[in-house]
């Protein structure tokens, strides 16, 4: 079974890094206030706001040293990646964690950050959260029910989440741990130690700005590497700021993933708030969920019993 983190309690300290793209501190300012209002203590790590003149939030040994040191600190409870883009493969074999084995805390965050949930939850079997970044807090998002829902995981509310359902959605139930997340990151990390099985689990995937043959090339990476063929269940989330060639692909997103699946007779649903926009749920990867797609609704909850 997934060993899942100590949920935080009041007085709990959070710590906010860059493992990847910049931020400027500006950007995380609201989060920051946002947490101590929360209950929380907030570090701040050297790498958010830093002097980089690049895309990245540090050279890659800054980027690591930063990270291993906020890992590692007994003081933080939790880890909150302030913000994705691009990086973390690039320091992600050279990452101990040691110390986090033995005393685990929750990591946070999405796109990028795909690669640190797949390889922590393969290499030594510990739940993270997928879920927004300090981002989402800005322009009073912190006052959604996706800002919201991070808040209620930290604090170890059982998740359970609705939404309507999709005319491509495929009817059914299905139990197992939940792993998945940005489908350009999962595409990246198939063959390397960070790569993710996905037998019997229930795989979710999002992505923002992709050309539409990039998303089917992707998906059909997934799909002859075997990651498609044993689902329990399949979640679509938000596939936003997709591009077409000048000669049209000639379907939308949504249709080419339907293609690809269609062979497999697991549940699908399509258009789950999973994604780079607001509609952003937060989701406790690795951790047992039971989703039940319909036409008109879909559910997926935490599932609490003894997986098969």
């Amino acid at each position: 079974m997934v060993k899942v983190p100590p949920y935080l309690q009041p007085g709990s300290t959070i710590a906010l890094v860059c493992p990847s793209g910049f931020m400027a501190i500006e950007k995380a300012q609201t989060c920051i206030d946002v947490l101590q209002q929360w209950g929380y203590k907030v570090k701040v790590g050297t790498t958010v706001g830093s002097f980089s003149t690049n895309y990245f939030s540090g050279t890659d040994e800054e980027r690591l040293i930063n990270f291993q040191q906020i890992l590692d600190d007994d003081e933080v409870d939790a880890v909150l990646c302030a913000r994705g883009g691009y990086g973390l493969s690039r320091i992600i074999d050279h990452i101990s964690f040691k110390k986090f084995k033995k005393r685990p805390k929750w990591v946070i965050g999405f796109s990028d950050i795909t690669v640190l949930h797949a390889h922590i939850y393969s290499n030594y079997g510990i739940a993270t959260l997928h879920a927004p970044m300090a981002g989402a807090f800005n322009d009073g998002g912190y006052a959604n029910e996706y800002v919201g829902s991070l808040k209620q995981a930290l604090e170890g509310k059982r998740i359970r989440y609705e939404c309507a359902g999709h005319a491509f959605n495929r009817k059914g139930e299905a139990i197992g741990e939940l792993v998945g997340g940005n489908l350009a990151l999962l595409a990246h990390i198939v063959g390397t130690p960070s790569d993710i099985k996905t037998k019997g689990r229930i795989l979710f995937l999002e992505d923002v700005g992709e050309y539409l043959y990039n998303v089917d090339r992707m998906m059909r990476q997934l799909q002859r590497s075997g990651k498609l063929e044993k689902l329990a269940g399949l979640i679509i989330g938000g596939f936003s700021d997709i591009k077409d060639t000048e000669r049209p692909f000639g379907q939308t997103v949504y249709e080419l993933i339907n293609d690809i699946v269609k062979e497999y007779d697991y549940p699908v649903s399509f258009g789950f708030p999973v994604s780079h926009e607001k509609e952003n749920y937060a989701l406790k990867v690795g951790v047992g969920y039971r989703l039940k797609v319909g036409r008109s609704k879909v559910l997926l909850e935490e599932y609490v019993d003894e997986l098969d």
